[in-house]
């Protein structure tokens, strides 16, 4: 009886991914504040301004009004139009509102795609280094995670070629693409991209674009999948743009063949995303203007960073054209990047990520740095980084 019991307590062998490193590192982060020391956050790709003030003010009136219930479950339907709005506004695209779906963030999204995509065992393709959830999600759900090696030749993004090699070595169901990228900060041109989906969709892998980073491009404009095919599922959120991590709310742009069954899926997993957030995201819009000063001053940590690492030893890094992240290489310094993360942390009191976090192949060689931070942060965190590594 004894043994039957702890059966009762051994969790599920799905249950058993690994952990997201950011997160640890966070909180890792969190106890050396809570015993007084400073710590600059680098680590977790989290806004340091607040939602735009249009946002704040529609959730408080909101919650003057004092009832705030269920939605719809693909979304309240004036923010759903929004959203068709905003790509007709953003990327010259005509989208039909019925096809916004909103999400509790874009980690909601994913579960809803890939439960919607995929039957379990099915392979999806994704570039590494890459964001962790990806990979740990699919094997949840008992999909299998299939990482694609980048690298300078191709400016680290996903090629036809490389997915068509991994492809005819065993067949593909699907593939993630992301640009600009987390953790490189790499983009895709609008022809990389159209050239990778036309060769994936002309095998029959379907397309999944993660653009939760479009609005923060500093090398071109960023485009979506949905201009350029109606098959392509995309995915993205409040949460880096327009600075509403914590809001937890994101959208999917759905093939009309594949609404209904998402719908089927939202109303079961969530029933409905937080109906504040939701009138939040809608007002979040007319805030742009706050939200390009944010940007221009992600723009101006970009450049702190990408003149002053190099000057402590911190020279190799992948190219910086979006997002709010520089991956750099610490080979010089150290061939365990989550040894190296944690005494920077410790001794220096800066809170990085571990490449390995993203890359388990190669990432013992690098750290992602977030700069959506301060410029007075960018510059204390070199200081402080270039004094430690001059011991």
């Amino acid at each position: 009886m004894l043994d039957a019991a702890k059966q009762l307590l051994i969790p599920s062998k799905r249950s058993d991914v690994p952990p997201f490193i950011v997160m640890d590192v966070m909180a890792q982060a969190a106890a050396i504040e809570a015993k007084g020391g400073r710590v600059i956050h680098m680590e977790v790709g989290q806004p340091f301004h607040s939602a735009p003030a249009t946002a704040l003010t529609a959730a408080k009136a909101a919650l003057d009004v004092g009832r705030v219930g269920y939605t719809e479950a693909l979304g309240i339907p004036s923010l759903r139009a929004r959203i068709a709005r905003h790509y007709g506004d953003t990327y010259g695209l005509s989208l039909d509102p019925a096809q916004v779906v909103v999400t509790t963030g874009s980690s909601g999204g994913f579960i809803l795609a890939f439960l919607a995509l995929f039957e379990p065992g099915d392979r999806v393709a994704l570039a590494n280094p890459g964001y962790p959830p990806y990979r740990h999600i699919l094997s949840a759900l008992g999909c299998e995670p299939v990482l694609i090696e980048t690298s300078a030749a191709t400016r680290w993004a996903l090629t036809g070629k490389a997915l068509i090699a991994a492809h005819k070595e065993k067949p593909l169901k699907g593939v993630v693409i992301a640009s600009p990228a987390n953790p490189t900060g790499t983009m895709m041109d609008a022809d990389a991209l159209s050239q990778l989906i036309a060769v994936a969709e002309a095998e029959g892998i379907r397309v999944i674009s993660d653009e939760i980073y479009h609005g923060l491009d500093y090398a071109f404009a960023a485009e979506t999948a949905a201009n350029i095919s109606e098959r392509a599922l995309v995915i993205n959120s409040f949460s880096k743009y327009f600075c509403m991590t914590g809001w937890r709310v994101g959208w999917m742009v759905v093939p009309p063949s594949m609404l209904r069954a998402v719908e089927r899926l939202q109303q079961n997993l969530a029933i409905s995303v937080p109906a504040l957030s939701q009138i939040a995201a809608e007002a979040a819009f007319e805030g742009r203007a706050e939200m390009e000063t944010v940007k221009h001053g992600y723009e101006e940590n970009r450049r702190i960073l990408t003149e002053a690492l190099p000057k402590i030893g911190l020279d190799k890094f992948l190219p910086v054209d979006g997002a709010f992240y520089l991956y750099a290489d610490v080979s010089r310094f150290s061939n365990d990047s989550l040894d190296f993360a944690k005494r920077m942390l410790n001794e220096a009191g800066v809170a990085a990520t571990p490449g390995i976090d993203f890359d388990p192949v190669n990432g013992h060689s690098f750290l992602r740095f977030c700069y959506a931070g301060s410029a007075q942060e960018m510059h204390e965190a070199v200081e402080r980084m270039g004094n430690w590594l001059k011991r």
